[in-house]
């Protein structure tokens, strides 16, 4: 093969040349140096960020003949056959191809042989967590008590699927994301190793796409290299990428913070017109709510956190200023529970446009706090809006009749939530805490009257199920009003505009007979004076 992936020509091949695992990288040399090898390691960490790079790193130094500060030195024979992979005493492995008990017992047998030219027989078991049960069973023994010309080197990106028993016979290396700076100034690096040039915008944009991957870093920069014979410049990463840009990302959150649908939607439409995935779109926008949330939170130590410039840093504070906490907060969790769900959606544009409205129409929403309202509202004030003054009447109308004049008229049934007992409230309270199942159905239920012990609420009749529902929890219901109210108490529920019901006697009677006729059949019962 004529060409090499970056990430694999760029391998590097002494300990210096890793990045970012200085702490993994000190405690490695010194082993070799000081020549305290431990016969069983384990490096966890996620993808890319240098565990199968750095076990083939520590197999060539514990094997070099002349290593250099616990470096090998790349010039001896071994270093030589190991760096062309020709030396049979150095063994990888992929464990999630030959995760069974027969590779395992079969590299019980060969792990007794010494090695044929090197000072140790390296086993390197990548991807170590995908072994069976039986497989980590056989290799228990082996791994605990080796010969002494044996190390075994396993990396895997999920130590929590190892058995207990593995993990306290290896020595543990945790391998932690790369920084943003850390991987851009390694493709620098690698640039100029192959003379081509990018914009400092573009490596940040793809060290930031990366998410702590080297690899992926490397991959991309590859990518972005292949489409063009100059200089990469940051809209080549974001057309290879296929993500919208900052500068749009901070138009679209201004739209949503000023609850601007109509100019959500032609946003999107503009997004999309370009042949932009609106799933990645949706992971974006949460990821920039999210920068929002944290610059508005810490202040000045965004730029450290986000990773970003001191001028991206500054414009993240300015718009996160204009927003409510509450607001980020409902904004962040609707992007971030579409973005999962429009991978499985017939049309993810549909799904991005609902939610796009929903984060600007709070006032649909059953989640919208009072601060965020306020806080609307205060934004609305601050911007010079005005409340509009009541209409005067106009001149020619008649003076009002006189109070004495007057016809008297009924006072209206008490409905405003401010004439609810707070006695009921406490009730529904309970009951929602007690049952979070019955909240939706407690709050469409709505206070009427409470007199003799008798509690009435009604349902809009669209919610007939509602009351369905909580009709076959009465005992419990008529528990938590009664405990409420201090008294035997009893709620009575109704459907909106149906009769209220008969008080005293005459409604004991009624639910007798409303009992009957439930036990016996309507059909069956007559009623006599």
């Amino acid at each position: 093969m004529s060409y090499q992936a970056l990430y694999r020509a760029w391998r590097p091949e002494t300990f210096s040349q890793i990045v970012g695992q200085d702490a993994v990288v000190k405690t490695l040399r010194h082993q070799v140096e000081t020549g305290r090898v431990a016969h069983a390691y384990l490096f966890c960490g996620t993808r890319g960020t240098g565990k199968t790079t750095a076990a083939k790193v520590l197999s060539r130094a514990v094997n070099c003949l002349h290593p250099v500060d616990g470096d090998p030195c790349g010039a001896c024979d071994v270093c030589v056959q190991l760096k062309k992979e020709n030396n049979m005493d150095v063994i990888e492995i992929d464990a999630a191809s030959n995760n069974g008990v027969d590779e395992i017992r079969d590299l019980r047998e060969k792990v007794k042989y010494p090695p044929a030219v090197a000072r140790y027989k390296v086993y390197i078991i990548d991807e170590v967590h995908m072994l069976s049960t039986g497989a980590f069973n056989a290799l228990l023994k082996t791994l605990e008590e080796p010969p002494a010309h044996a190390v075994f080197i396993l990396a895997t990106t999920e130590p929590q699927r190892l058995p207990a028993t593995i993990l306290s016979r290896c020595q543990r290396f945790d391998f932690k994301r790369l920084s943003v700076e850390t991987m851009v100034e390694r493709m620098m690096v690698v640039l100029g190793g192959i003379g081509r040039t990018a914009s400092d915008e573009a490596l940040h944009e793809i060290a930031r796409a990366a998410e702590g991957a080297m690899r992926d870093a490397l991959s991309i920069l590859d990518v972005c290299l292949s489409y063009t014979d100059g200089e990469v410049d940051l809209a080549l990463v974001r057309d290879v990428l296929g993500t919208a840009g900052r500068e749009f990302l901070f138009d679209f959150a201004a739209a949503l913070l000023s609850c601007d649908a109509r100019g959500a939607l032609l946003q999107i439409d503009e997004l999309l017109r370009r042949g932009l995935d609106p799933q990645v779109f949706a992971r974006e926008v949460a990821e920039h709510l999210r920068a929002l949330l944290l610059a508005q939170t810490v202040g000045e130590a965004a730029e450290e956190l986000l990773e970003c410039t001191p001028e991206d840093a500054q414009r993240y504070r300015e718009q996160a200023g204009s927003a409510v906490r509450e607001q980020l907060f409902r904004l962040m969790e609707l992007f971030m529970r579409v973005e999962p769900d429009m991978k499985w959606a017939a049309d993810p544009r549909a799904m991005l446009e609902l939610t796009a409205v929903r984060a600007c129409c709070p006032e649909g929403e059953k989640d919208v706090s009072l601060a965020e309202r306020v806080g609307h509202l205060e934004a609305a004030i601050e911007r010079g809006a005005a409340i509009a003054p009541a209409k005067e009447a106009p001149k020619t109308a008649k003076a009002p009749a006189p109070a004495k004049e007057r016809a008297p008229k009924a006072a209206p049934p008490p409905k405003s939530a401010a004439e609810t007992p707070p006695q009921y409230l406490q009730a529904v309270e309970a009951l929602s805490k007690a049952n979070p199942s019955m909240r939706a159905a407690l709050e469409g239920m709505r206070f009427v009257s409470y007199q003799d012990g008798v509690a009435t609420a009604e349902f809009a009749r669209k919610q007939m199920m509602f009351m369905k529902m909580l009709e076959r929890k009465r005992d419990l219901m008529d528990a938590a009003f009664t405990e409420a109210f201090g008294a035997p108490t009893k709620l009575v529920m109704r459907l909106e505009g149906d009769a209220a019901p008969a008080s005293g006697a005459a409604s004991q009677a009624r639910r007798v007979i409303e009992q009957s006729y439930d036990v016996f059949g309507r059909e069956n019962i007559d009623l006599t004076d």
